[in-house]
């Protein structure tokens, strides 16, 4: 009987675990969770149990998982999860405009929404340094609607890539976010995929991409933080889907 050979490259396995939760939610888990601790030893358990499933949920808000981020040059990665619900031609944000920001000319812009249910967590789409971090107050509309980029709380981040490029990407509070958080702050260096904030309970992220480069999500499709490659610099083709 012939043998079967072994493929040249080594395998591994990963095990699936809970994942952990942020320090910035723990807080608000411990809070929740000690109402719903006097509400059971009150015995109040149409309010206890409520307050348990209230618990779990800020716990799941807050989740950190880890993400496996692709690695090859040029690659742009989405910076948050959620749905794609905008791809469109737009001049960059004031606040990341002119020579010393994204320019003046137009560019492609795609929005990611965040839902309730999804990791808030953010992080950089390119590897550099972080040339600007620029916090605006604002409003708190559906974070949906395309004013929400001009009318609701944010912040904007501005990273350069070894090369020069650079990528400006906004987080965008929501209909019931209240705070964005950041980690990060002009001048530090921060790796491809590295976390660099979070956006409390529902938002969006806008990433505005260079001149010459096409994006490679559509329309309803979801992205996972980290690791969907959304473009990759220098290549203009843009991909085109269709829902099923």
């Amino acid at each position: 009987m012939t043998s079967l050979d072994k493929p040249d490259i080594g395998t591994t396995s990963v095990k699936w675990r809970w994942p952990s939760v942020h320090p910035e939610g723990r807080k608000f888990v411990l809070l929740s969770a000690v109402i719903a601790l006097v509400f059971a030893l009150l015995a109040w358990e149409t309010l206890a149990w409520p307050m348990l499933g209230i618990t779990i949920w800020v716990a799941a808000f807050f989740r950190d998982p880890i993400r496996t981020t692709p690695t090859g040059d040029g690659l742009v990665i989405a910076p948050a999860d959620g749905l794609v619900t905008m791809i469109t031609t737009v001049p960059p944000p004031r606040e990341m405009a002119g020579e010393d920001g994204l320019g003046d000319a137009p560019m492609t812009r795609v929005s990611i929404f965040m839902s309730v249910f999804d990791v808030h967590i953010n992080r950089t789409p390119i590897a550099g340094t972080v040339r600007k971090v620029a916090y605006i107050p604002g409003s708190f509309l559906n974070a949906d609607l395309d004013k929400a980029s001009e009318e609701n709380e944010r912040q904007h981040i501005l990273v350069e890539g070894a090369d020069g490029t650079r990528i400006g990407f906004t987080q965008i509070a929501g209909l019931v976010a209240r705070r964005i958080v950041p980690f990060v702050k002009a001048g530090d260096i921060v790796g491809l995929g590295q976390r660099i904030g979070l956006i409390r309970f529902g938002s969006r992220v806008d990433v505005y991409l260079p001149a010459g480069t096409g994006h490679r999500v559509t329309l309803g499709q979801r992205t996972i933080a980290g690791e969907t490659v959304i473009a990759r610099l220098g290549e203009a083709e843009r991909t085109i889907g269709a829902a099923q």
